[in-house]
């Protein structure tokens, strides 16, 4: 069962959770990183293009809050849409945060004060597309000295590493970021002809919604806390042409 903070408001926000300024810092998502567009995909403005992209990043988005591993739901995803000539994600190391884990965290890790929490973060990349960013906050006592060295010293992604434990999650929170309609978008009057939008080129911003979650070992144990943000490439794909369909 997922258990989701504040309140749930589809289709802006799933959840939501206040977060401290320093972990903010520490992910580098400061709002003004959130709402700055980035270099365009190959889609462009029209209403049928933003219908389409709002589409996938909620298919996506409830993949990933169905399953039991964000790793496997990217790498199915970016298997079916050829993101790379290798479906495989890896976990490229970025600087990893020098602030010790706050009380919240080693609450939700059910561990003491005295007891080692590393901190692990990583572009989660299909080929050469990031698909998300993911914090991690992990527990080494509760793994093998194998995953643990496994962690420090490769890209595999947590969950892979930790597959003999029989990892599952819990989702804290679940944001959306950004949505490609507007507020009150299907209140708006009816367009005329020639209003089928643009050809320009449909900016979107770095970063589309983003996870909070608990990873735990079979029997309930927390393994980890996660902070994942999902990024645009996971729609760097040529723009759907949505199918003919009868009456």
């Amino acid at each position: 069962m997922y258990a989701f903070t504040g309140q749930a408001h589809f289709p802006r926000c799933i959840g939501s959770v206040a977060r401290p300024a320093w972990l903010l810092a520490v992910l580098g998502l400061v709002p003004s990183a959130l709402s700055a567009a980035a270099p365009p995909l190959p889609w462009r403005d029209t209403p049928l293009a933003r219908l389409e992209a709002f589409a996938l990043i909620q298919t996506l988005n409830s993949q990933i809050l169905a399953s039991s591993s964000a790793t496997r739901s990217l790498q199915d995803w970016c298997r079916a849409h050829a993101l790379a000539d290798r479906p495989q994600i890896v976990a490229r190391p970025l600087p990893a945060s020098d602030v010790p884990a706050g009380a919240g965290i080693r609450r939700n890790l059910q561990v003491g004060a005295g007891e080692s929490v590393r901190n692990r973060r990583v572009e989660l990349r299909c080929g050469e597309r990031v698909l998300a960013i993911a914090d991690n906050w992990y527990v080494p006592a509760r793994l093998t000295a194998a995953m643990n060295r496994t962690l420090e010293t490769t890209q595999q992604p947590f969950g892979m590493v930790v597959q003999a434990l029989s990892p599952h999650r819990q989702t804290l929170a679940a944001k959306l970021l950004w949505s490609p309609l507007p507020d009150g978008w299907e209140r708006a009057p009816a367009r005329g002809k020639g209003a089928a939008g643009s050809a320009q080129p449909l900016a979107m911003p770095a970063a589309l919604f983003e996870h909070d979650a608990i990873v735990y070992a079979g029997r309930q144990q927390p393994l980890a806390e996660v902070h994942e943000v999902y990024q645009r490439d996971i729609l760097a794909f040529d723009e759907p042409q949505l199918p003919d369909v009868g009456p």
